[in-house]
């Protein structure tokens, strides 16, 4: 076999066969790598592009190489000798086999710089890489051993050729949309299962089935022993022993029976698969492993799946399906899976409609002959007892458009989707029981109150409320909160100059010549404490805000986001609308969002975090209310800067703006300088360019790379911190450095997020709009020194209060009032108003700060994934992110952004693509090379070893 696989590769060698199927396979990879896919263009860190036309490619390459290896032999009448020969003619089928193999092996190893090239460019995920090659082999091994089976049974070469590439083309085009669509779900995965471009695809995902892996093998396996039979049967004479025929087709037809049989069986065992991808990306992650323990009843998850659907959708059923059933087989019997067609069962139909509020939704669907609307189902349903979430094709699928007629659908990230909809309705469902079932540890509300006689007739009246109200909460919570009722004015004032230094707790006054006194409520955990907000003095007030401050120690319960946006965030949208709505609705598919209004001065009770996106004019009341939430041990997650965009009517301006949180960072040890940072790492972004045609000033969108745009990945992103850990890049637009005065934030833990490249500069220049100077698009200049700046970074610890020593903006009167006009507010009103004012937060307060006005608006948000090609979700990844990571609730992070578009190309000039595209010929031209000078070397080797046996 050996000799045979070595005189085969001579063969080929020395002719052109060899060099003409190493250099075709590498420039048409080549050129549909660079060309047909446009990889710069396309903008993706993947090698997708080099697999994408494998299956087409090796379909007439192996055809071609294999055409003439038994056709050739039969031509040239060696095939008689062969047959004479006492060896197996196993050995010689094999022989031919390997060296076929040895060539296609030659000719992928040819590809290998173009994902170095990837890697040397971007952040390059190895495994699907590898798993490519692997499939590339395989289809390549099952395609060669199709043609060697034609070309023995064919007489001329030209015939091989065309039977062979239509019999690979049979098993490619069965399992493709052409087929599939006039045929269900279930008839279509049967045909697919049959494919091998639909089994290619699978493994050069990232995912290594054992099923898939033996397909290729079993028809390796077949159509070798049917060409060994074919010669086998050239062997015998007319009047030959008829039992031994027999007993060859026996043994071949039950070899071929068994090769394919044996792939019904293990297409059942589906945990016989490797995830080779960088997270692990397509397997169930440890976080929604922790989700489904917690389950104490069963969850179904039922998908509804139309048989007859829109081409694109069709693929990603079976990837659902599996991927649901590997939910079950994580549930451990906790977890019910059930796949239905809604069409074929009506009264699942109905129910689905009625009960879930799931309706089919039309696609247009085309053939050949006519259009067509099909009216289907995608939809996955998660329900745990009366509580139920449903996910439609929206929430789960991504489109990635990188042409017009050119779409790409894609699951976006199934696992996170559904792992989301179980926590949500796994929490809606303890939220109905008993509050303290989910709380970890023992709780103490501690009420700081001054005696009877200190405090106002109201206040005294409302400390009898909060008892019977804590009474009765603790009869249900049974040991696991304690309560305690503390004079902090007792024993000379002992507690009170105790929780001044730990709490920043000042004495109250109800007037300027008032009694002092303490109304103070906490509830706190080991380290952890939080502040009860008096609202109003209303029992209902009071449970509610208790009830809201127990959540923030329990577990499997929705937390709530306050989210302050500019006042006018409606009327400045694009196409109308929020600003920030793509935000809220991530967010919102796991919290309760609330928009807040800080003009009272306060924050609600029910808020766990407090985000302050591009605000505007704080009032000293805000920012009241933002230092109390912070005292009181909240986390302020603000993304603001000195500047903010104006997009609309395709032009683009930067304003100067004023949040009126300047001087609050700047107390807090943080500052936002008063600049631009430019930055050559940048995203491509769609500019309205403004160019002068003849005395015209024309308008148009060019995709440019654009240094305010700041492109923060690899270095720029802190590995060690979840909130970016997982982050494969971010786009910062238009920010600012973040200065940290080191003095006043000696006290506390600094966490930078986010830094530019080493090369960015600053500018204090508004003009950021590129514009047509002697018909060339004007340059950004680098100015002044470079150096990386800080864009994000988390400060955390004690603060101290910014109006500690000043009079409360909420106790501030109006010096005069209108004549004749009493001041008829109430002491209750004036007690409901009473401003408790904290001086120092505890150690859990965080301050997460982002310099940039805009980069979470809608409007930028679209036009990132505009240049993407499809939806662009980090920057809004990296806020959720934040949210969690304050929440302390972790589960959902590591699996957020395992997304299909988040590993981008870094920006690069045309002349740097140019050279890295000519250096893949290059290196495509040398490879050619070295294997003629190694197939040369042999040659001689070869020569003088025979002509030393002639001279012996």
């Amino acid at each position: 076999m050996q000799r045979v696989a070595a005189k085969e590769l001579t063969l080929f060698f020395a002719s052109p066969v060899a060099y003409l199927f190493l250099a075709t396979f590498a420039a048409v990879s080549l050129f549909v790598f660079f060309w047909g896919e446009a990889f710069f263009a396309r903008n993706i860190a993947d090698v997708r592009p080099l697999f994408e036309w494998m299956p087409l490619l090796l379909i007439f390459l192996s055809s071609a190489l294999t055409m003439r290896l038994w056709s050739d032999e039969r031509a040239k009448g060696t095939l008689e000798h062969i047959l004479t020969q006492p060896a197996p003619l196993w050995q010689f089928v094999v022989g031919k086999f390997v060296a076929c193999l040895v060539l296609l092996g030659i000719a992928l190893a040819i590809t290998l710089p173009l994902p170095i090239t990837v890697a040397l460019i971007g952040e390059l995920d190895w495994g699907p890489v590898w798993a490519g090659y692997l499939a590339t082999f395989l289809l390549g091994a099952a395609y060669l051993s199709i043609g060697l089976f034609v070309s023995a049974r064919a007489s001329n070469q030209i015939v091989s050729l065309i039977v062979a590439s239509a019999m690979c083309g049979v098993f490619y085009l069965i399992g493709t949309p052409l087929l599939t669509d006039f045929f269900g779900n279930s008839a279509g995965e049967w045909l697919r299962s049959l494919s091998t471009g639909a089994r290619f695809d699978a493994i050069t995902r990232g995912v290594i089935d054992l099923p898939d892996l033996y397909y290729y093998l079993s028809l390796c396996a077949v159509f070798l022993a049917l060409n060994t039979l074919v010669l086998e049967r050239e062997r015998w004479a007319a009047s030959g022993d008829r039992q031994h025929r027999r007993a060859w087709h026996a043994v071949t037809a039950l070899l071929v029976v068994n090769a394919l049989g044996a792939n019904l069986w293990l297409g059942q065992l589906k945990s016989l698969r490797a995830d080779v991808t960088e997270g692990n990306l397509y397997s169930i992650s440890p976080a929604t492993e922790q989700y489904l323990n917690q389950l104490q009843e069963p969850l179904l998850i039922r998908g509804y799946f139309s048989g007859k659907t829109h081409p694109l959708l069709a693929p990603l059923v079976p990837q659902m399906r599996d991927l649901l059933r590997e939910y079950e087989v994580a549930g451990d019997g906790r977890v019910r899976v059930e796949i239905i067609d809604p069409t074929q069962e009506p009264e699942l139909e109905e129910e689905a409609n009625r009960k879930y509020g799931i309706a089919p939704v039309p696609f247009q669907v085309a053939d050949r002959y006519q259009a067509s609307i099909v009216s289907s189902y995608f939809d996955v349903l998660v329900q745990y007892g009366d509580e139920y979430e449903v996910l439609g094709f929206r929430d789960l699928i991504e489109v990635n458009a990188e042409r017009e007629a050119d779409i790409d659908v894609q699951l976006r990230n199934p696992e996170y989707d559904l792992t989301r909809a179980i926590k949500k309705v796994l929490q809606s469902y303890q939220s109905e029981g008993n509050l303290f079932d989910t709380v970890q540890g023992k709780l103490t509300f501690t009420a700081y109150v001054s005696a009877d006689e200190q405090l106002p007739e109201q206040l005294a009246e409302f400390k009898q409320t909060i008892r019977e109200s804590v009474e009765k909460i603790q009869a249900d919570a049974g040991d696991r909160l304690s309560v305690e009722f503390i004079d902090p004015q007792a024993d000379g004032g002992v507690v009170a100059q105790q929780i001044a230094e730990d709490y920043g707790f000042q004495p109250m006054a109800a007037s300027l010549v008032g009694r002092p006194f303490y109304f103070y409520l906490t509830l706190a955990r080991d380290e952890q404490i939080v502040q009860i907000p008096l609202d109003d003095l209303s029992a209902d007030t009071f449970e509610r805000n208790l009830e809201a401050g127990i959540k923030r120690f329990a577990s499997g319960f929705t937390k709530t986001v306050a989210l302050v946006t500019p006042a006018d965030d409606f009327s400045r949208g694009m196409g109308g609308g929020a600003r920030f709505s793509q935000l809220e609705t991530l967010l919102g598919a796991e919290l309760n969002v609330e928009r807040e209004d800080l003009s009272d001065g306060r924050v609600s009770g029910n808020a766990d975090i407090l985000m302050l996106l591009a605000p505007r004019n704080l009032s000293e009341k805000a920012l009241y209310a933002v230092d109390q939430f912070l005292m009181q041990g909240g986390t302020v997650i603000a993304a603001t800067s000195p500047y903010s965009a104006n997009l609309s009517n395709r032009s683009l301006s930067l304003n100067r703006v004023n949040s009126g949180l300047e001087p609050w960072l700047e107390h807090m040890g943080l500052k936002v300088d008063n600049q631009l940072v430019l930055d050559p790492q940048n995203s491509a972004f769609p500019v309205p360019v403004t160019r002068n045609v003849g005395g015209f000033q024309l308008q148009e969108l060019r995709m440019l790379d654009y240094p305010y745009f700041i492109d923060v990945r690899g270095d720029g992103l802190n590995a060690d911190n979840p909130i970016t850990g997982n982050l494969p890049q971010a786009t910062l637009s238009w920010a600012s450095p973040i200065r940290v005065d080191d003095e006043k934030s000696a006290q506390r833990t600094i966490t930078p997020l986010l830094h530019s490249s080493e090369e960015s500069w600053l500018s204090s220049s508004t003009s950021v709009m590129p514009r047509y100077v002697d018909g060339q698009i004007s340059a950004f200049t680098p100015e002044g020194e470079r150096a990386s700046q800080l864009l994000g970074v988390v400060s955390a610890g004690r603060f101290d209060s910014y109006f500690a020593g000043k009079p409360s903006p909420l106790a501030q009167q109006p010096e005069e009032q209108p004549e004749g006009e009493a001041d008829s507010a109430s002491d209750a009103t004036k007690l409901e108003n009473l401003p408790s004012q904290i001086s120092r937060s505890p150690e859990s307060a965080r301050i997460i700060l982002f310099a940039s006005n805009d980069f979470l608006r809608d409007q930028v948000v679209r036009m990132s994934g505009a240049a993407a090609g499809g939806d662009y979700l980090n920057t809004l990844q990296l806020a959720a992110n934040s949210v969690d990571w304050s929440l302390e609730d972790a589960g959902l992070l590591g699996i957020r952004a395992r997304g299909h578009f988040n590993r981008t190309l870094p920006p690069m000039e045309q002349d740097s693509r140019l050279f890295w595209e000519t250096l893949n010929y290059i290196c495509a031209l040398l490879a050619l090379g070295i294997v003629a000078l190694i197939q040369t070397l042999r040659s001689r080797a070869r020569q003088q070893r025979y002509q030393q046996l002639l001279a012996g």
